[in-house]
């Protein structure tokens, strides 16, 4: 695991006990570190999302490492209020949010002024679908790539497992409040 994805993700990655899901999941993270002109400390840096407007503070790994937290403290409560009849498998949900938004590392590319926007392969190829690929290289499972396949509104036409829905409401309700929240 290369030293920027263990700064990123170290104690997420933890949590995943399967080693070999944990090391697939890490790896794919090195893969689209290798690939992308996006560092660490930019990811630090850069706003989550290109959607809100030029105010927004909060950097994209704060929002990811948000989404990977909430689903996993949610996932938690439902399997101890629904136990055998909705069983959430926690391995492949942190792996999925950890790897939700990992294409956009691809998607993503720096202007002159260092401004993050979408680049040209973002523009053909969104996150979820780089993502899956990334993933798919890294030899992930599909359980894990379906949740990245359809954690945003590319998999609103599909059938979504448990681990799924879980990880998409976690994304979203992380933000979409950031683009028209009430404000009295």
């Amino acid at each position: 695991m290369r030293k920027e994805t263990e700064k990123l993700w170290g104690e997420e990655l933890a949590w995943i006990e399967n080693t070999e899901l944990r090391e697939k999941t890490a790896r794919t993270w090195d893969l689209a570190l290798e690939k992308s002109v996006l560092t660490a400390e930019v990811l630090n840096t850069i706003p989550f999302t290109l959607l809100a407007g030029p105010d927004l503070k909060v950097s994209f790994m704060a929002h990811k490492r948000a989404v990977v937290h909430i689903a996993r403290d949610a996932a938690r409560q439902m399997n101890t209020f629904f136990n055998t009849e909705l069983p959430v498998d926690m391995d492949v949900l942190i792996s999925g949010a950890i790897l939700a938004d990992v294409g956009k590392l691809l998607e993503y590319e720096l202007n002159a002024e260092g401004k993050s926007v979408q680049g040209t392969y973002g523009k053909y190829v969104r996150h979820p679908f780089s993502g899956v690929s990334l993933a798919e290289q890294c030899g992930v499972p599909a359980s894990v790539c379906h949740i990245i396949a359809a954690h945003a509104h590319e998999g609103d036409l599909i059938k979504r497992s448990v681990e799924a829905f879980i990880v998409h409401h976690a994304d979203f309700m992380t933000f979409e409040p950031f683009k028209g929240r009430l404000t009295v």
